[in-house]
């Protein structure tokens, strides 16, 4: 089993809620869910890793759905969404979030 958390930046915002509440396709909206939800259970799919410790979880759906992600022990850190037509700033992103998420919770 895997914890699943929405990164938080300091200011209180968690861009991947903030995308998925903003999807327009409502089919996308409930598809990206399960597939998070199949991640808690270790099944994680058609997964990427791209640089700095940061996963792309590929959905294929609409424009391709598109959730980066991190890792931390048993935790999955949710950083961002996306799709293929803005991947590259996504994925800079998702890397920005993930780096601050380290430096907040260094040991």
């Amino acid at each position: 089993m895997h914890d699943i958390q929405a990164y938080q930046a300091e200011d209180g915002s968690e861009p991947y809620a903030r995308w998925l509440a903003g999807l327009a396709d409502r089919q996308a909206g409930a598809r990206v869910p399960v597939r998070v939800q199949r991640m808690a259970a270790g099944n994680f799919g058609d997964c990427k890793p791209l640089d700095g410790g940061v996963w792309e979880l590929r959905i294929d759906w609409g424009p391709g759905c598109r959730v980066y992600y991190a890792m931390a022990g048993r935790r999955v850190l949710l950083l961002v969404g996306g799709d293929k037509r803005r991947q590259r700033a996504d994925i800079a992103a998702a890397l920005g979030y993930w780096q601050d998420w380290q430096r907040r919770n260094a040991t």
